[in-house]
C-alpha cells in the first residue's frame, strides 16, 4: 500500500475507534489531541443501534456495560420539584431518549484509549497548524512536534474541528447553529435522583438538568438556553458561569444549588449547538470523521454512533482500497451518506422542543412526554430512535485490533 501512516486530529470518541480500525487493517496510526491528556468525566453518551455493533466488533461491550451508568429514565419536574412525566430507560427496545447502555464520555474515550495506546502514537497538548498536500501525502506542522509526513490525515476533533477549518474553510461555512446554548459540569451536590435524569423547563427557554453520575456524591448537571450567537472568551470560565447564572437567575427547583455547584466545579464547559453539513467530508488525503463532518448535534442523540459507526466504514474502505485512499473516501461518503442524513433530522419540535419559550409550550411539552407510549406519539418517536440502526454494516473482514 505504500506509506501507511495516518495522522488523526482528535483523541475523543471517533479519533481512538479510528485508529483501533486502522491498525487493525495494516496502518500506522498517530493521534493528536488538544488537550495534556485523555479527558476524564464529562457527561453520558449512548451506545444505539449500528453504534452498539461497532462496539460488540472492537470486543469491547462488555466493559463499555460495566462502565455504564445505572439510570432508571427520564422525568421531568415542575418547579416545586414535582414529576410531571416519565420515561423509563427501558422504553423503545432501550433505545429511548435515556438509552440502555449510556456511559460518560470520559469513561468512553478512555475505554478507547486504553484499548489503543499500545500500538498508536499519542501526541498530546499539541495541535495541527498547517497542512499542505501533494500526490504523494501530506505534510503537516504542529505546533509542538515539528513538521511530519503522512499518507493521509483524519479531522475527528469535533464540530470546531482544526483540521476542517484549515482544508475546507472557515467554520460559518460549514455550521448551522441551532441558537441553542449548553453548559455542562459535574456537580458534588446531596440531590437525591432515584437513578432518574430530571429536567426542569423554565420560560424563555431555559433547561436545568441533572442526572446520576458513576461516582458516588457526584452528578452530572447541565443548564440549557435559546439564544442568538453570544460572544465569549472560550478561555474565561468565569464569564461563562456568570453568563449563565445571569439567565438563570430566578429560576426554581434545585436551580439555584446547582448554580452554586457550578461555580465550584473543575469540568464546566459551555458551548453552541449546531449541525455541520458539507457536500463532501474530503478533500484530497484530508478526511472528515465525526462531529468534524457531520455533528448531528446532541439533540438526536446519534452523535456516538455517527462517530463509531464512521470510523468503522472509513477504515474498512481504507483497507479495501489497497492504498487508493482517494477512492476509500469516496466510497467512505457513499456509504455513510444516508445514515448521516437520517440522523441529523431534529427530534419533533427541535430546539424548541428541548427548550420551550413559554408557559403553554412547556405545559404541551409535557403532555406529549406523557404520551411518548402511547399512539401516535409512539410511532413518531419509534421512527426517529430506530435511526441509530439504519445502516446496513459492511462486512470488511476486520479483525477486532489487538
Amino acid at each position: 500500500m505504500g506509506n501507511t501512516d495516518i495522522l488523526i486530529s482528535g483523541g475523543g470518541i471517533a479519533g481512538p475507534a479510528l485508529a483501533h480500525w486502522l491498525h487493525a487493517a495494516g496502518f500506522t496510526v498517530t493521534v493528536v489531541e488538544r488537550a495534556p491528556a485523555p479527558r476524564p468525566g464529562g457527561q453520558t453518551v449512548d451506545l444505539r443501534g449500528a453504534g452498539r455493533t461497532v462496539i460488540s466488533r472492537m470486543g469491547l461491550m462488555e466493559r463499555a456495560r460495566e462502565l455504564s451508568l445505572d439510570q432508571k429514565g427520564i422525568a421531568t419536574v415542575d418547579s416545586a420539584g414535582r414529576i410531571t412525566s416519565r420515561l423509563p430507560a427501558d422504553a423503545f427496545g432501550g433505545e429511548g431518549i435515556v438509552s440502555e447502555i449510556e456511559i460518560l464520555r470520559g469513561d468512553l474515550a478512555g475505554l478507547l484509549y486504553e484499548d489503543t495506546a499500545p500500538y498508536t502514537e499519542y501526541l498530546f497538548d499539541d495541535t495541527v497548524t498547517a497542512l499542505a498536500q501533494d500526490a504523494d501525502g501530506v505534510t503537516v506542522d504542529f505546533e509542538r512536534a515539528g513538521t511530519r509526513r503522512y499518507a493521509a490525515v483524519i479531522g475527528a476533533d469535533g464540530m470546531h474541528s482544526v483540521v476542517r477549518g484549515l482544508a475546507f474553510g472557515p467554520e460559518s461555512q460549514c455550521v448551522r447553529p441551532l441558537d441553542l446554548y449548553l453548559a455542562w459540569f459535574t456537580a458534588e451536590t446531596e440531590l437525591d435522583l432515584d437513578g432518574w435524569y430530571l429536567m426542569h423547563n423554565a420560560p424563555g427557554g431555559l433547561v436545568a438538568s441533572v442526572r446520576p453520575g458513576r461516582l458516588p456524591g457526584e452528578v452530572k448537571a447541565g443548564f440549557g438556553f435559546r439564544s442568538g450567537p453570544l460572544e465569549f472568551d472560550r478561555r474565561d470560565t468565569a464569564a461563562q458561569q456568570e453568563l449563565v447564572a445571569r439567565r438563570f437567575a430566578g429560576v426554581g427547583w434545585e436551580t439555584p444549588r446547582l448554580l452554586d455547584a457550578m461555580r465550584r466545579s473543575t469540568d464546566f464547559h459551555l458551548d453552541s449547538l449546531g449541525q455541520v453539513h458539507l457536500d463532501t467530508w474530503s478533500r484530497g488525503r484530508v478526511a472528515l470523521l465525526g462531529d468534524a463532518g457531520h455533528c448531528p448535534s446532541p439533540l438526536t442523540g446519534l452523535g456516538t454512533s455517527l462517530a463509531l459507526v464512521g470510523a468503522y466504514v472509513l477504515a474498512g474502505e481504507a483497507a479495501a482500497a489497497d492504498g487508493d485512499l482517494a477512492a476509500a473516501f469516496r466510497r467512505y461518503d457513499r456509504v455513510m451518506r444516508p445514515y448521516v442524513t437520517k440522523a441529523q433530522e431534529l427530534p419533533p419540535g427541535g430546539a424548541g422542543g428541548f427548550a420551550p419559550n413559554s408557559a403553554l409550550a412547556i405545559r404541551l411539552r409535557t403532555m406529549s412526554m406523557r404520551s411518548m407510549n402511547r399512539w401516535p406519539m409512539r410511532q413518531l418517536l419509534a421512527a426517529q430512535f430506530a435511526k441509530a440502526g439504519d445502516i446496513a454494516l459492511p462486512e470488511y473482514g476486520l479483525p477486532a485490533a489487538r
